[in-house]
């Protein structure tokens, strides 16, 4: 089975500034955690106050913003809610999401899904990347762009209504440039 990326901010500004926070919309799928280049506003009837959001194709990405859909905990099909496992949570291709401009000092926590590699200790920075909506796990921090640093590994539980592991790998990393 594929899941998506879950984020859960531990403390990020964005939760106390407005400016930093926007509606978008994409042609592909998102997943919470996802990064995007925030483009002009979309010109779709209905949709005339939300940003476009497309893939990074720099090798140096800066103002990068990072899809979170917090009013929206599960979203299975186009029913809300009936799917009690938050890593099957994806917003659909041209459906608007909620999105945040990461900001130095930000400390968030994502699921291992979330990433395009795997951690280890040698890769300790989580650095926005061209062609990837997301992060990718480095050994050094690029000299642009947006880029995480890695704190813990922690644990996201999770509600799925059996008896067996009911958590998953998550890390906690914190916001080093934007």
């Amino acid at each position: 089975m594929t899941y998506h990326g879950v984020l859960i901010p531990s403390a990020i500004m964005a939760t106390n500034i407005d400016s930093l926070n926007r509606s978008m919309v994409s042609g592909s799928p998102i997943d919470n955690g996802m990064v995007v280049v925030m483009g002009n506003k979309s010109g779709v009837t209905g949709n005339t106050e939300v940003f476009m959001g497309t893939l990074n194709a720099s090798t140096s990405a800066t103002n990068m913003w990072m899809a979170y859909q917090a009013d929206e905990v599960v979203f299975t099909g186009n029913y809300k809610g009936l799917d009690p496992d938050v890593r099957n949570f994806y917003v659909s291709a041209s459906k608007v999401f909620s999105a945040y401009k990461p900001q130095v000092a930000d400390i968030i926590v994502m699921t291992a899904d979330s990433f395009v590699s795997g951690y280890s200790a040698s890769l300790t920075y989580a650095n926005a990347t061209a062609g990837e909506w997301k992060l990718k796990w480095e050994a050094t921090q690029p000299t642009n762009g947006l880029s995480y640093k890695y704190i813990k590994t922690t644990y996201i539980s999770l509600a799925e209504g059996n008896i067996g592991d009911q958590r998953v790998t998550a890390y906690q990393v914190e916001c080093l440039a934007n």
